[in-house]
Protein backbone atom coordinates (compact mmCIF):
# COMPACT_ATOMS: atom_id res chain seq x y z
CA UNK A 1 0.00 0.00 0.00
CA UNK A 2 1.56 3.33 -1.16
CA UNK A 3 1.08 6.38 1.24
CA UNK A 4 0.32 9.82 -0.97
CA UNK A 5 0.90 13.01 -0.05
CA UNK A 6 -1.95 15.30 -0.80
CA UNK A 7 -1.71 19.07 -0.76
CA UNK A 8 -2.94 21.52 1.20
CA UNK A 9 -5.08 22.74 -1.28
CA UNK A 10 -6.47 20.08 -2.12
CA UNK A 11 -7.11 18.82 1.51
CA UNK A 12 -9.01 22.54 1.72
CA UNK A 13 -11.02 21.44 -1.97
CA UNK A 14 -12.15 17.61 -0.40
CA UNK A 15 -13.37 20.10 2.80
CA UNK A 16 -14.49 23.34 0.64
CA UNK A 17 -16.62 20.30 -1.89
CA UNK A 18 -18.14 18.61 0.89
CA UNK A 19 -19.70 21.27 1.86
CA UNK A 20 -20.71 22.33 -1.53
CA UNK A 21 -22.30 19.45 -2.10
CA UNK A 22 -24.50 19.62 0.80
CA UNK A 23 -25.22 23.08 0.45
CA UNK A 24 -26.71 22.42 -3.57
CA UNK A 25 -27.91 18.58 -3.04
CA UNK A 26 -28.14 17.61 0.28
CA UNK A 27 -25.72 14.80 -0.10
CA UNK A 28 -22.39 13.47 -1.18
CA UNK A 29 -22.51 10.87 -4.10
CA UNK A 30 -20.90 8.16 -4.01
CA UNK A 31 -18.74 9.19 -7.66
CA UNK A 32 -17.73 12.30 -5.92
CA UNK A 33 -16.88 10.74 -2.69
CA UNK A 34 -14.62 8.47 -4.89
CA UNK A 35 -12.88 11.40 -6.36
CA UNK A 36 -12.06 13.33 -3.44
CA UNK A 37 -10.86 9.70 -1.31
CA UNK A 38 -8.18 8.62 -4.39
CA UNK A 39 -8.05 11.81 -6.62
CA UNK A 40 -8.09 14.97 -4.27
CA UNK A 41 -5.74 16.83 -6.60
CA UNK A 42 -8.35 16.52 -9.47
CA UNK A 43 -11.17 16.71 -7.30
CA UNK A 44 -9.85 20.34 -6.65
CA UNK A 45 -10.18 21.14 -10.34
CA UNK A 46 -13.18 19.78 -10.52
CA UNK A 47 -14.28 21.85 -7.35
CA UNK A 48 -13.09 24.87 -9.39
CA UNK A 49 -15.26 24.27 -12.16
CA UNK A 50 -18.60 23.00 -10.47
CA UNK A 51 -18.28 26.17 -8.49
CA UNK A 52 -18.74 28.38 -11.41
CA UNK A 53 -21.12 26.36 -12.74
CA UNK A 54 -23.01 27.09 -10.01
CA UNK A 55 -23.15 30.70 -9.83
CA UNK A 56 -25.89 32.79 -9.24
CA UNK A 57 -27.50 35.42 -11.40
CA UNK A 58 -26.37 37.74 -8.77
CA UNK A 59 -23.04 36.62 -8.99
CA UNK A 60 -23.14 37.17 -13.13
CA UNK A 61 -24.28 33.65 -13.97
CA UNK A 62 -27.13 33.57 -16.59
CA UNK A 63 -29.22 30.63 -15.48
CA UNK A 64 -31.33 30.36 -12.67
CA UNK A 65 -30.78 27.46 -10.26
CA UNK A 66 -33.70 25.58 -11.15
CA UNK A 67 -32.64 25.51 -14.84
CA UNK A 68 -29.27 24.67 -13.80
CA UNK A 69 -30.84 21.76 -12.24
CA UNK A 70 -33.42 21.13 -14.59
CA UNK A 71 -30.75 20.76 -17.65
CA UNK A 72 -28.30 18.73 -14.91
CA UNK A 73 -30.96 16.16 -14.75
CA UNK A 74 -32.01 16.16 -18.45
CA UNK A 75 -28.55 15.81 -19.41
CA UNK A 76 -28.30 12.81 -16.70
CA UNK A 77 -31.07 10.67 -18.26
CA UNK A 78 -29.08 11.02 -21.62
CA UNK A 79 -26.09 9.49 -20.47
CA UNK A 80 -28.05 7.05 -18.30
CA UNK A 81 -27.70 7.96 -14.85
CA UNK A 82 -30.23 7.29 -12.90
CA UNK A 83 -28.63 8.06 -9.48
CA UNK A 84 -27.64 11.57 -10.33
CA UNK A 85 -31.21 12.38 -12.50
CA UNK A 86 -32.44 11.99 -9.26
CA UNK A 87 -30.10 13.46 -7.27
CA UNK A 88 -30.33 16.62 -9.73
CA UNK A 89 -34.33 16.12 -10.08
CA UNK A 90 -34.47 16.45 -6.09
CA UNK A 91 -32.76 19.73 -6.16
CA UNK A 92 -34.93 21.52 -9.25
CA UNK A 93 -37.51 20.33 -7.63
CA UNK A 94 -36.32 21.93 -4.36
CA UNK A 95 -35.48 24.91 -6.62
CA UNK A 96 -38.95 24.97 -7.98
CA UNK A 97 -39.25 22.70 -11.02
CA UNK A 98 -42.50 20.41 -11.01
CA UNK A 99 -42.67 16.55 -12.73
CA UNK A 100 -44.67 18.65 -15.72
CA UNK A 101 -42.02 20.43 -16.58
CA UNK A 102 -39.49 17.87 -16.45
CA UNK A 103 -41.63 15.07 -18.06
CA UNK A 104 -41.85 17.96 -21.41
CA UNK A 105 -38.01 18.09 -21.09
CA UNK A 106 -37.53 14.67 -20.95
CA UNK A 107 -39.61 15.02 -24.60
CA UNK A 108 -37.59 17.27 -26.38
CA UNK A 109 -34.42 14.86 -24.88
CA UNK A 110 -36.49 11.70 -26.25
CA UNK A 111 -36.71 13.54 -29.46
CA UNK A 112 -33.01 14.55 -30.09
CA UNK A 113 -31.96 11.12 -28.83
CA UNK A 114 -34.64 8.63 -29.30
CA UNK A 115 -37.02 6.56 -26.93
CA UNK A 116 -34.52 5.13 -24.60
CA UNK A 117 -33.71 7.45 -22.77
CA UNK A 118 -37.59 7.82 -21.91
CA UNK A 119 -37.64 4.20 -21.47
CA UNK A 120 -34.27 3.80 -19.40
CA UNK A 121 -34.74 6.84 -16.72
CA UNK A 122 -36.93 9.43 -18.16
CA UNK A 123 -39.70 8.12 -17.18
CA UNK A 124 -38.23 6.84 -13.57
CA UNK A 125 -36.96 10.24 -12.93
CA UNK A 126 -40.27 11.53 -13.51
CA UNK A 127 -42.05 9.05 -11.38
CA UNK A 128 -39.31 10.33 -8.79
CA UNK A 129 -40.50 13.94 -9.12
CA UNK A 130 -44.27 13.34 -9.03
CA UNK A 131 -43.58 11.07 -5.91
CA UNK A 132 -42.11 14.12 -4.02
CA UNK A 133 -45.02 16.55 -5.04
CA UNK A 134 -47.46 14.18 -3.64
CA UNK A 135 -45.35 14.03 -0.27
CA UNK A 136 -45.35 17.94 -0.23
CA UNK A 137 -49.00 17.78 -0.96
CA UNK A 138 -51.14 17.83 2.60
CA UNK A 139 -53.35 14.67 2.69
Amino acid sequence: MTTKTISREAQQAVEQGKAHFMHTLGNLPEPIRAMMDHLPEHFAGYLQFREAVYRSPEQGACLDLKTKELLYTVLDVVTGNLDGAKNHGRAAFVAGMNSGELAEACMQVMHVCGVTTWGTTGYKVVDFIAGLEKEKKPA
